[in-house]
């Protein structure tokens, strides 16, 4: 299933989780790494631990916002993909992709773990987030 093999630490959070919300978790972390991969100016990604939960880091380049993969407490039988709170991102998901996700707060987008979910938006939805730094700078630059 996942093309990248899974750090230890990462195998053992996301073993806490029902299989079927570990299983969708592990393809939103292969999505990542794509997406990642294929996005000019991302660079290499850190994976770690955030409060317990797999997090995907662009430490080298900067480019964008931390994505946090896991359960929300709203929805602890769906997977959640959380962003930093005090971003414009999940607003904008919303707005863009009301019809394909559901979502909590201003901080997860929710995607169901037993059924198949909407690759490309959710991959335009990481894409954002993995390079929110580099727009934000794009758009203080054009205000300037």
């Amino acid at each position: 299933m996942t093309n990248l093999p899974v750090p230890a630490a990462i195998a053992e959070a996301l073993g806490r989780y029902p299989e079927p919300v570990r299983l969708q978790l592990l393809e939103v972390r292969d999505l990542v790494f794509a997406v990642a991969a294929e996005t000019e100016g991302v660079g290499p990604l850190t994976e770690t631990l955030k409060w317990g939960e797999p997090a995907y880091l662009t430490e080298t380049s900067k480019s964008g916002t931390t994505i946090r993969l896991g359960v929300s407490k709203s929805a602890p039988d769906q997977c959640a993909v959380f962003v930093n709170c005090q971003t414009t991102l999940i607003d904008t998901f919303r707005t863009l992709f009301a019809n394909d996700f559901t979502f909590e707060g201003n901080r997860a987008l929710i995607i169901p773990a037993t059924d198949d979910f909407p690759r490309e938006p959710l991959a335009l939805c990481l894409r954002a987030a993995l390079t929110y730094h580099r727009q934000k700078a794009a758009q203080k630059i054009r205000l300037a």
